[in-house]
């Protein structure tokens, strides 16, 4: 019932469904917006953010320039190889000098949910007016899609021309240092230099990796967010989620705000003492704000939101799931912090516009509907949290009969994990890899598979575009399993490739 249609023309608009919620128009002081935002300029384009993924360029010239910068950052220390330390990053800023300080920032981490968070920020601020910048990794399908100026990724011409700009600095940092600058941390300086230059009102930043050693953390976020945490990243991060909150803990900086998502007691505890610390406001979802009521609907569902100004009903989120509605949750709070409700002001945020901003948000390769007959699902889950949270998802919003599952994982990952949360809900599995030299070897992936589904419920497709065939041809199989569907799963990469493959972007 909430499957969407094919193609984008056929497809009805979710909101028509709500024109009761979308279509008041409000009285607002247009004037508002810069008083909440303590004097920053107001956006000067209107209309909800564009969250389309970018495909290649089509002027040849453009294309040729984007490769070649791609190739330059290729050459650089990729984002699984670290020395933690924000060293390099910060001699960085010190020579672009310090744009990162020109605007105020959100900064998220947490282990799941912080990219579809910081889409949501972006949807809410960018409807009070505020011209945003989001910083968010990694990309679905084009590098671009990391860098966002007003709710759409920055054109490849602006990609290469801001590379371009700050080279010369990130050359001179290079010649200073042990290490060269890294792949993540050269996009982090471009992120930071495109926001000052557009300028922002307000920057969304999604830490790459952890907190404190982050890129990402020279930055002193007036809102820090930190989704749920769960294990991942344990050989970097930590054996325990306490211990992973201790590091994602470092961009609480003192006098911030923080907006705590659910977490594990022993991670709340590790976080709640950093900001007592540092001197830092708490808002713990459960507590001071959270989910109050949620239906599915028809492409998503609808929630009543509970904020630290009070309630927001009949609020419809074209999105599934009910960790979905927790982030929507987290990112309401965060931009409330942001405009001082609870703090300087006790009235909400305006409803209407909260409803029109969650109605307009999207988030690729998150349970995205790309094809139907049969439907194919595309979810980036990549961790045994987050295909917990997925297969439990698609059970409530799809009324599939058979699932078939396609997964291609990174070898670094816990693959037996990510496999038991979904073997309740996949009739058949085809395991794959994807193009990146850091996949698991397929044959191996089938080797876990075989003993958490039995060999009768795995087929082997190395190459992905084979995956995908078989996976479809399976539940197109008549009779009993009319009602098949696909889901393509474990990593983003190959949720990326997949997608470029079945036609998106």
């Amino acid at each position: 019932m909430s499957e969407l249609p094919p193609n984008d023309s056929e497809q009805p608009d979710p909101l028509d469904s709500f024109d009761e919620i979308i279509a008041a128009e409000t009285d607002r002081d247009p004037d508002l917006a810069v008083i909440e935002a303590g004097s920053r300029t107001l956006r000067t384009q209107g209309g909800p953010p564009q969250a389309d993924v970018p495909a290649r360029p089509e002027d040849p010239e453009v294309d040729r320039a984007l490769r070649e910068v791609e190739a330059e950052l290729a050459t650089r220390w990729g984002e699984t190889k670290l020395e933690p330390s924000v060293s390099r990053i910060a001699a960085l800023m010190d020579v672009l000098g310090e744009p990162q300080r020109s605007y105020p920032s959100i900064h998220i981490t947490g282990t799941n949910g912080k990219t579809s968070t910081a889409r949501m920020v972006e949807a809410l601020l960018g409807a009070f007016e505020l011209r945003t910048g989001r910083y968010t990794s990694p990309h679905v399908q084009s590098i671009t899609e990391r860098i966002s100026l007003d709710g759409a990724p920055i054109s490849a011409e602006r990609f290469v021309e801001t590379y371009r700009d700050i080279k010369p600095y990130v050359e001179m940092v290079d010649s200073q240092q042990e290490y060269r600058l890294s792949f993540f941390e050269v996009l982090t300086g471009m992120a930071y230099a495109a926001f000052a230059d557009a300028p922002v009102d307000v920057a969304v930043v999604e830490v790459g990796m952890g907190g404190s050693w982050d890129a990402t953390n020279v930055i002193d976020g007036d809102v820090a967010v930190v989704t749920p945490i769960d294990l991942d990243h344990t050989d970097r991060l930590g054996e325990t989620t306490a211990e992973i909150a201790a590091e994602k803990a470092g961009i609480v900086k003192r006098d911030a705000t923080v907006i705590l998502a659910q977490q594990p007691v022993d991670a709340a505890q590790v976080l709640l003492k950093r900001s007592v610390d540092v001197n830092a406001t708490v808002a713990r979802e459960g507590l001071e704000f959270g989910v109050l009521a949620r239906q599915v609907a028809v492409g998503g569902q609808l929630l009543t939101l509970r904020g630290l100004g009070g309630e927001y009903p009949e609020v419809y989120l074209p999105l599934h799931g009910a960790h979905q509605a927790h982030n929507a949750a987290v990112a309401l709070a965060a931009v409330e912090a942001f405009f001082g409700v609870g703090a300087q002001r006790p009235e909400p945020l305006d409803l209407d516009t909260v409803r029109k901003a969650f109605a307009a948000v999207s988030s690729p390769g998150r349970l995205e509907v790309v094809r139907r007959s049969p439907t194919v699902v595309l979810d980036a889950a990549h961790n045994p949290a987050g295909a917990r949270a997925t297969a439990e998802a698609i059970g409530e919003a799809f009324q599939f009969s058979r699932l078939i599952g396609v997964v291609g994982v990174s070898a670094d990952k816990n693959v037996r994990g990510l496999l038991e949360a979904f073997e309740p809900v996949f009739a058949e599995v085809v395991v794959t890899q994807n193009t990146s030299h850091r996949a698991m070897d397929a044959d191996a992936l089938a080797g876990i598979a075989v003993e958490v589904f039995g060999e009768e419920r795995v087929q082997v497709e190395p190459r992905l575009p084979d995956a995908l065939e078989a996976a479809i041809t399976l539940a197109e199989e008549e009779g009993e399993f009319a009602g098949g569907g696909v889901l393509v799963t474990g990593s983003v990469i190959t949720v990326g490739e997949a997608r470029l493959l079945l036609g998106k972007g």
